[in-house]
């Protein structure tokens, strides 16, 4: 009973501030930070699937998470035909036979005798595909890239509803995590750290770089979105009508109706993603891995295939990324490569994690919202506390325009002062494992 109560006393206390937002600035930055509270949320989830259940230390959560926002492009927008007929099914080939030399050269390896005459034709496979696979893929690459590069010069989507795209995203990062752990699963947890980094940053290179794909850093707006366009709701007669009678212009109405259908969309989806890990959670599976997590010989000594334990929750922790990457670039409605940045997307997760509870899902839920909260109203509260500060400082004075400058950093300030906090006090965070 007292666990309960302290759970619905948390929640309770960060509800109370995002509506404390609402009535003190405006509703419309309390339904935003709501909204990317539960995009949060879901992020940690799958973080804690991956640390909490397994162990796994991911550093890469920010390619997965742009590999979710790229679904909703390749979903959502619609196909460019003319960027096809140039060259968009000749990247197809090219990629194909890129995978075909991959495949190729590994079953050399594995079918041929160790020794000279293998190293030599898995290299001569090697070199070959890659001339030919450049030879299609860079001509195809530049006649896409040439039509309409101002507005396009990519191949587009499918031009399926947007809400298609969450799951794909989540497939699109589960693909990823496939073929990331099957090489760097087998190191030790720091390189696999270092490994898990290094690749989400080439993930993030090559959607900045490949303009054919999704426009690199010329981004792409405009994506389609799953529920209405505040300016369709303003030129309804019958919403301005409901909007005058509570007493709201229908600006303000029509943006609070859109941000209060992204809520309902997102916590759906949050819910089920929690009822769905906390059934894994207290299943033999859950057991197992938590098992395996505290003594990974001990495990193996009873005949449990460890590297396929990790890759199985490397895969589901990275497609819960994916599925949030892909909610919050509709959110967004577009795709900036350029925004993904690992402060952003790996190291505030990890706080999430670390100060709601790591190993608990509720806990990495209430880390979610806690932490995003904090990270949006420092940089406003900081600016208005250093005016507080230097408020009999003269206007000339070095210190209090340094002080005024130094509201920038506050965000970073509050997060690592939280985490010293929670250290200190509630070394396995605010709700600890059980």
């Amino acid at each position: 009973m007292n666990d309960m109560m302290k759970k619905t006393g948390l929640f309770a206390i960060v509800g109370l501030m995002i509506v404390l937002t609402g009535f003190m600035q405006s509703w419309n930055t309390a339904l935003q930070i709501l909204n990317m509270g539960l995009i949060s949320a879901i992020m940690a989830l799958g973080v804690n699937l991956q640390w909490g259940f397994a162990g796994l230390f991911n550093v890469g959560i920010m390619g997965f998470v742009a590999l979710g926002g790229l679904a909703t492009v390749l979903v959502s927008t619609d196909p460019i035909p003319e960027a096809w007929s140039a060259g968009g099914f000749r990247i197809l080939l090219a990629l194909v036979l890129g995978a075909a030399t991959v495949v190729a050269a590994v079953l050399a390896h594995t079918r041929m005798a160790p020794g000279k005459a293998r190293a030599l034709a898995v290299l001569a496979i090697l070199i070959a595909g890659f001339f030919l696979y450049r030879g299609v893929f860079d001509p195809a690459v530049g006649a896409v890239e040439a039509i309409n590069s101002a507005s396009a010069g990519n191949i587009g989507g499918l031009g399926l509803p947007v809400l298609l795209a969450w799951p794909v995203g989540g497939l699109l990062a589960a693909g990823g995590a496939w073929v990331i752990g099957k090489t760097a699963l087998g190191l030790r947890s720091d390189y696999l750290a270092i490994a898990t980094m290094g690749i989400a940053e080439i993930i993030i290179a090559v959607m900045k770089n490949e303009d054919w794909l999704a426009r690199g850093v010329k981004n792409v707006i405009g994506l389609p979105r799953p529920v209405p366009y505040e300016v369709d709701l303003q030129a309804s007669p019958a919403f301005v009508e409901r909007a005058a009678g509570l007493g709201l212009d229908a600006t303000t109405a029509s943006t609070l109706w859109v941000k209060l259908l992204y809520a309902a969309l997102f916590t759906v989806v949050l819910l089920i993603l929690l009822w769905m890990v906390q059934r894994a959670l207290h299943s033999p599976w859950g057991r197992m891995m938590r098992a395996i997590r505290d003594n990974e010989a001990a495990a193996e000594a009873m005949g449990k295939d460890v590297t396929r334990r990790h890759l199985q929750v490397f895969i589901l922790g990275s497609a819960i990324c994916g599925i949030a990457g892909a909610m919050m670039t509709t959110l967004d409605g577009q795709l900036t490569p350029g925004t993904y940045q690992p402060l952003r997307f790996t190291f505030l997760i990890w706080v999430m994690v670390i100060v709601g509870g790591s190993g608990n899902n509720i806990g990495s839920v209430l880390g979610g919202f806690l932490i995003w909260f904090l990270w949006v109203q420092v940089e406003p509260l900081g600016q208005w506390l250093m005016q507080l500060i230097t408020f009999g400082m003269a206007e000339d004075s070095a210190l209090k325009a340094h002080l005024l400058d130094s509201t920038a950093h506050m965000r970073l300030l509050t997060m690592g002062l939280v985490l010293l906090l929670v250290l200190r006090f509630s070394p396995r965070g605010l709700i600890p494992e059980k």
